[in-house]
């Protein structure tokens, strides 16, 4: 019986470290939570104790908004400024579930990359 159940152990430990991606770092996606208008709502991140590792566990939305995936800025790159275009821009996306890949007028929605 306790052969059993130790066999049954290994199974689900192997099985959750398979479902455990790795995260790329640096990251290329972050979380953004938007209101219905559009608006930002900050996120409430937990991220690791260390500048070198920008990457996030988990981010939430315990203010309210919709949890959406949104692109990292890359180098070089800055995000649009906030302002009535990004909120319509911002609501629309909301439809796919996801900012990435969407823009505002010319510019790709994005944010900037977090400081350790």
């Amino acid at each position: 019986m306790r052969l059993q159940i130790l066999g049954l152990a290994i199974v689900l430990g192997a099985t959750t470290a398979v479902a455990q991606p790795l995260g790329a770092n640096p990251p290329t996606k972050t979380i953004q939570c938007i209101e219905v208008s559009g608006q930002l709502i900050p996120p409430v991140c937990d991220v690791p104790a260390s500048r070198l590792d920008s990457r996030e566990y988990i981010c939430t939305c315990p203010n309210g908004g919709q949890r959406l995936e949104v692109a990292i800025c890359a180098k070089g790159q800055t995000p649009p400024p906030e302002s009535r275009a990004l909120d319509i821009a911002r609501r629309l996306g909301m439809k796919d579930g996801s900012l990435v890949g969407d823009k505002v007028g010319d510019r790709a929605i994005c944010v900037a990359p977090r400081n350790g």
